[in-house]
């Protein structure tokens, strides 16, 4: 079998990651696998880079202009077409297709009668422009996107709102495929997925997964470095703090906890950190998993009051290194934690948040430590979920 996965990134970040965890494992199971990326630069065999930094640049600049998102890049794709259709694929696994360096257009022409797997890790595939929608509660995709309220942001433009054509060609090529399959990382995308446009291919779910011999209990010297030893510690943790990953909620916490309680806040910015009140301590993003993975193992209580989510990582990493998991009900985060390894609270609630951190503090067991850890291993182990995907390539090439 030969399999072809094409993402915006191979190897970095999460989705780069999972394409690069699923080469090995299609090349384990003895299968050809191959990998078309758009951003960074690889020179193994099987793998083919889409366009050039001058192509993706353009594209960037027609999206900032145009909202035209996914519309460039058509020569860059005709090319890599080219290249792939020499390997006679059998199967066509899609991640993101966003990311300025495709022409979705030419490339959906060429896989009408394929064999297709899209994992949708954001909403992109299904509105007429934005990745999320949750935060402003924004359900135009269900019928028809127009006049976007979020022009700005990612895939932003500063000038026009084709927002509507956007939709509209989407729909035309999204839904044109014969053999697609759609798999989402959680039950609530996959619930939106039915909303939408693409309701009429089948919809799996498969959970992404974690390496569950990096995120494990670690003991450290994180509480002596800062002078927090006899603190009731929460931690909070985002690639990027803005307004929809609940800075802000985190700021009102802080003035509700008691002395001997602090907050950690990972991921901020230099500006973010000097703006904190005293009993937040904030740092910068790490790259290192280990790093991460300490700090986790000895705070007492991971909170994420993200208000949209696909899924919630951190969520699962927190988990996988016993500690249990406070979420406000956003997308997909509550799927990760049952009532023995956490609690969902109403978006914005901070004095029932408040009144739940105190609860797991009065509680603080090892039961529920062990719960937390084995509900990753159950659910959330990486090989395990991509073995499902193992599974459904030999599902589809049926």
């Amino acid at each position: 079998m030969k399999i072809l996965q094409i993402n915006t990134v191979y190897k970095t970040g999460s989705t780069g990651r999972i394409t690069h965890n699923l080469n090995g494992l299609i090349v384990k199971k003895g299968w050809k696998s191959f990998i078309g990326f758009g951003r960074g630069n690889w020179n193994d065999e099987n793998i083919v880079k889409i366009g050039s930094k001058l192509d993706m640049y353009i594209h960037g600049i027609g999206t900032r202009i145009f909202d035209k998102h996914g519309l460039f890049s058509k020569q860059a794709t005709e090319q890599f077409i080219k290249k792939i259709d020499k390997l006679d694929i059998d199967i066509f696994h899609l991640h993101n297709i966003h990311g300025y360096y495709l022409h979705y257009p030419t490339l959906f022409s060429y896989l009408k009668d394929k064999k297709v797997i899209w994992t949708l890790h954001d909403c992109w595939a299904f509105t007429g422009h934005c990745s999320h929608y949750d935060f402003i509660k924004c359900d135009k995709w269900k019928k028809e996107c127009f006049q976007c309220p979020q022009k700005l942001r990612y895939p932003s433009s500063l000038v026009f709102d084709n927002s509507q054509e956007n939709f509209l060609l989407k729909k035309e090529y999204f839904t044109s495929l014969e053999n697609l399959t759609i798999v989402t990382p959680s039950n609530w995308l996959k619930n939106e997925v039915k909303q939408s446009f693409l309701n009429k291919y089948q919809i799996e779910v498969i959970y992404n997964g974690i390496d569950i011999n990096i995120f494990k209990p670690i003991k450290t010297n994180f509480r002596e470095k800062y002078n927090l030893e006899n603190k009731f510690l929460i931690l909070g943790v985002a690639n990027v703090w803005d307004e929809r990953k609940g800075l802000e909620y985190f700021i009102k916490l802080a003035q509700k906890i008691s002395i001997d309680e602090h907050i950690i806040l990972i991921g901020l910015n230099s500006k973010q950190i000097k703006k904190l009140p005293k009993n937040i301590l904030g740092c910068l993003n790490t790259d290192s998993l280990k790093e991460l993975a300490e700090i986790y193992s000895t705070v007492n209580i991971f909170v994420n009051l993200t208000l949209e989510e696909v899924l919630g990582l951190t969520n699962i990493e927190a988990l996988a290194c016993k500690t249990p998991v406070i979420t406000f009900n956003s997308g997909g985060s509550p799927e990760v934690i049952d009532e023995e390894t956490g609690a969902v609270i109403e978006k914005g609630n901070i004095e029932y948040l408040y009144q739940t951190i105190k609860q797991f503090k009065q509680k603080n067991d090892s039961f529920t430590k062990d719960q937390c850890r084995n509900r990753v291993i159950n659910y959330f182990n990486k090989d395990d979920r991509f073995n499902e995907y193992i599974k459904l390539y030999q599902k589809v090439y049926k």
